[in-house]
């Protein structure tokens, strides 16, 4: 995971408090005026926090403080639970085209539907994607554990029953494919 970046908008004097405690944190400390924060490109899987006054319509990761003053350990407090839902938010959403994954809810979605899945359909959702062109064999001994040499259809019953969910709740019949002895997500 990226290291963790705390940007201080609208807050000059908290800025130099922390400043000077900075050794304590395990986080880096910036203060952003107006032009910095409007030129600052934000990439959405890194892991910064905003401290502003009020939500800036445009960015993510804000820790709005409307009341002020605040006990210093409420607020490394407030700092580090903002930091860590990033870190759990960013590392539940995966991208499979035009599709959503959801690793901590368990679900897929594509626009405004949804359906669940099982870890084990998780793990063999991911494991196609990732690898492009994959064998049964290869699944076995990834997803499964399975010897290589045993005879199975495991792989190719979940990846019926997995086709037919997809089907089911998005009327998908291309989301697994199987070409040159390989399964594929497009």
């Amino acid at each position: 995971m990226n290291s963790k970046n705390l940007f201080i908008y609208e807050y000059q004097t908290l800025f130099e408090i922390l400043n000077e405690i900075k050794s304590n944190f395990n986080f880096k400390i910036t203060n952003l005026n107006i032009s910095e924060l409007d030129s600052k490109k934000f990439e959405k899987k890194s892991n910064y926090l905003i401290v502003t006054s009020q939500k800036h319509k445009n960015l993510e990761n804000c820790l709005v403080l409307e009341q002020i003053p605040l006990k210093l350990e409420k607020f490394i407090e407030l700092i580090n639970i903002n930091f860590l839902k990033n870190e759990f938010l960013n590392q539940s959403d995966f991208k499979i085209g035009n599709y959503k994954l959801d690793l901590n809810s368990r679900k897929i979605s594509l626009y405004n539907k949804s359906t669940s899945l099982t870890e084990r359909e998780i793990n063999l959702i991911i494991f196609i994607f990732q690898k492009r062109n994959v064998g049964i064999k290869e699944i076995q001994k990834k997803v499964w554990s399975y010897s290589s040499n045993l005879e199975t259809h495991t792989v190719e019953t979940h990846i019926y029953r997995l086709r037919k969910k997809i089907k089911d709740a998005f009327d998908d019949d291309e989301f697994i494919l199987y070409e040159n002895n390989g399964y594929f997500i497009k």
